[in-house]
């Protein structure tokens, strides 16, 4: 199957790329790099011996992503394209709304004009705001999320469902995502914020390594184990993995098909338990101070996976040290490159 990574150079997607390659998938990037650098492309050829297709572009741009579907035999999108900083869509929610929705609608126009029946969607935990019980499974009520991020990912979810529920001849999934992080064990592709990381491992690396003077923790007053904020930390991996996992569960469907998935490791950890567990791992010092909560921060979320065992035959292989270690490796392969 020829399958369009919409967002392909951007730290999920990047991941995503080279794990269909390993599963017998042929990936075809487009990302217009506005949160993501072009020598992502070098280390995914240096890990997978080839040049992945690539095309810088906007994924509202409809006569573009139209054209790169039909060039490429398209048969399947994983639409990862999306801003996804949860401080900023509160600060800038028109620019949000307009981008993460408005390409997803765009790419289902392209699918309805092409018969391309097969896509997996880039959800988030945050439709499921501030829960009233952890963990959280697929038939936990959505509430208001706490974010316009996190809105445009429930509403992206409305918009699926009631595609399939038009008698659309598509198969999608939406997976929820947790809180991805670590690297790719080669060092070649990692995390690449564009400025001011917006994720907290990003900032404790860049801390680390001397970037950033020191590290802000948002918040030790919450209801949690050490007052700090709770979430369920995924190797990329893994999460790449899913998508494979959820490509082949549409292969086996025959259009009007929509179902969704918690994608994480079912457990929860402190952002204090990761910074300590960090500074173990890599016999590293952190300098980290406690700051005020931040907007749009949910104070602790992490989920049921057992729909995802079961069904998509998933589960995750790699534990918090493991992604902890490879976020630093890294890190200082970046260093390495002065970058």
């Amino acid at each position: 199957m020829n399958v369009l990574v919409t967002g392909g150079a951007g730290f999920i997607g990047s991941h995503t790329v080279v794990e269909l390659v390993n599963a017998g998938f042929s990936p075809v990037i487009i990302d217009d790099l506005s949160n993501s650098s072009i020598t992502v492309l070098t280390g995914l050829k240096n890990i997978l011996g080839f040049d992945v297709p690539f095309y810088q572009a906007d994924c509202n741009d409809f006569s573009t992503v139209e054209s790169i579907v039909k060039k490429h035999d398209i048969q399947g999108i994983i639409h990862f394209a999306a801003f996804k900083a949860v401080g900023e869509s509160v600060q800038k929610p028109i620019k949000y709304y307009k981008n993460n929705i408005g390409s997803l609608l765009n790419i289902l126009e392209v699918m309805q004009a092409t018969s391309v029946q097969n896509l997996v969607f880039s959800s988030s935990c945050t439709v499921y705001g501030e829960p009233d019980l952890i963990p959280v499974s697929e038939e936990t009520p959505k509430k208001k999320t706490e974010s316009p991020y996190g809105n445009t990912k429930a509403i992206a979810e409305d918009i699926l469902e009631d595609v399939i529920k038009s008698g659309e001849n598509m198969n999608i999934i939406s997976l929820r995502y947790f809180n991805p992080i670590g690297a790719h064990d080669s060092a070649e592709i990692g995390e690449l914020p564009n400025g001011v990381p917006s994720n907290l491992i990003p900032f404790v690396t860049q801390t680390a390594i001397g970037k950033r003077p020191k590290l802000v923790v948002f918040g030790n007053d919450y209801d949690t184990v050490d007052g700090s904020n709770v979430r369920d930390f995924i190797h990329v991996v893994d999460l790449a993995k899913a998508h494979v996992a959820a490509l082949d569960l549409l292969k086996t469907k025959n259009g009007t098909f929509y179902d969704v998935f918690n994608i994480g490791t079912g457990k929860g950890n402190s952002v204090l338990e990761v910074i300590q567990t960090f500074e173990k791992v890599n016999g590293l010092k952190l300098n980290y101070e406690i700051g005020p909560r931040r907007a749009g921060d949910v104070e602790k979320i992490y989920g049921n996976v057992e729909k995802a065992s079961k069904i998509l035959n998933w589960k995750t292989e790699k534990t918090l040290e493991e992604s902890l270690k490879d976020a630093w490796a890294w890190e200082l392969k970046l260093k390495n490159n002065n970058n």
